[in-house]
């Protein structure tokens, strides 16, 4: 297939759209990402070649982006040979009173609807997963949303849905919202972007201690909806996450040793607000979306193997805060030289100020949450 390693939207979306139980997603991604083969690839995984009907729907805006799906699709499926696949687009008829045997369906909305709502060529109750691509095209052309969501009516309440969507405006969102029922969502931001409406600071510690004193301060004096705290290794992040447990906070962690199931369990009791501070390792880095996060925190600030700031991981790090144009406070704990040494070079890659916090001053922190 070509490929020697994976995008950042297959590296981050794959572990979600192979994962059992299945679970829904929204992913914003340009075209030329990738995205196509992570989908493709769920799609493969979930059919079952047992059953001979239709398991897997993908939309698709127009004849000529079902095609290039379908190319992909019919690419990857060499390696299932029993996995059969049909475009439902424009010149394509299936004989009246004819029930499809094919496994996945690639078309256009208008199409799909025929044969599954109006001729009954199939049965949508049985379609297990739901792709709908390019979801923003699907909006802007006429007719198509509500073709859209008169199919996904049909569709059995535990079929996995996923939303490709390049931008992520309110009418984007209103539509992703109504078609994927809790979503883990997966937005790749463009670094201007997403860091516009996030206040950066660094508060000077001498110490781990001073530097959980700084948290605790902050805690003391602002409202914090929910926070994820990054660390450098797992003991650390198993220090940090006893000590706020004894001093009353919801406390979820985050890291590499886990199973996936394990870390969807954590994301989701996080997701759903039943713990308010998710401390991990880089493992959350990049991807996964909960909206009503106000604050990261990183305690061991972003390095490469060379002790050197990595601009990339710190801006995946605190780009999980301000999401959606919401505003958001990313807080860096310095203790060393280094440390410091790392911000200025964050604050001149990204040509953003990194102000100073004094987190022994009330006043001060009071700002930050206004």
């Amino acid at each position: 297939m070509g490929f020697n390693a994976p995008s950042k939207i297959q590296e981050t979306a794959l572990p979600t759209l192979l994962a059992d139980p299945p679970q829904n997603m929204i992913a914003q991604s340009q075209s030329g990402t990738g995205k196509t083969a992570a989908f493709v690839l769920a799609m493969l995984s979930r059919v079952d070649t047992a059953k001979p009907h239709p398991q897997v729907l993908c939309l698709s805006p127009t004849y000529e982006l079902a095609i290039q799906t379908g190319e992909v699709a019919a690419k990857m499926a060499q390696f299932c040979p029993d996995i059969l696949l049909r475009f439902a687009v424009r010149g394509e008829e299936v004989p009246r009173g004819e029930k499809l045997k094919e496994h996945i369906i690639i078309g256009t909305p208008g199409k799909i609807l025929d044969w599954g709502l109006k001729y009954k060529h199939f049965d949508l109750k049985k379609v297990t997963v739901f792709v709908l691509d390019e979801a923003d095209v699907m909006i802007a052309t006429q007719g198509h949303q509500d073709q859209c969501i008169r199919i996904h009516k049909q569709l059995s309440p535990k079929c996995q849905m996923m939303f490709f969507s390049a931008t992520y405006d309110k009418e984007v969102m209103d539509f992703a919202e109504y078609i994927v029922p809790n979503p883990i969502v997966i937005r790749l931001l463009r670094e201007q972007e997403s860091l516009d409406n996030i206040k950066q600071f660094y508060v000077k510690c001498r110490d781990i201690d001073e530097k959980y004193q700084a948290i605790s301060n902050i805690y003391g004096v602002i409202t914090v909806g929910q926070a994820i705290i990054f660390c450098h290794t797992r003991r650390t992040a198993g220090w940090l996450a006893g000590k706020m447990s004894k001093d009353g906070h919801a406390v979820g962690i985050l890291s590499g040793d886990l199973t996936v199931e394990q870390r969807l369990a954590v994301l989701d009791r996080f997701r759903a607000g039943l713990e308010k501070v998710l401390i991990t390792t880089n493992v959350l880095s990049r991807g996964i979306d909960v909206e009503q996060v106000t604050i990261v925190v990183n305690f061991d600030l972003p390095m490469d193997q060379h002790q050197r700031a990595d601009c990339e991981t710190y801006l995946h790090r605190i780009g999980r805060t301000g999401r959606f144009g919401k505003n958001g406070i990313a807080i860096n704990l310095v203790s060393s030289e280094n440390d410091m040494r790392i911000c200025r070079a964050i604050e001149s890659h990204f040509g953003k100020k990194i102000h100073l916090l004094d987190a022994d001053n009330v006043d001060e922190i009071e700002k930050i949450g206004n």
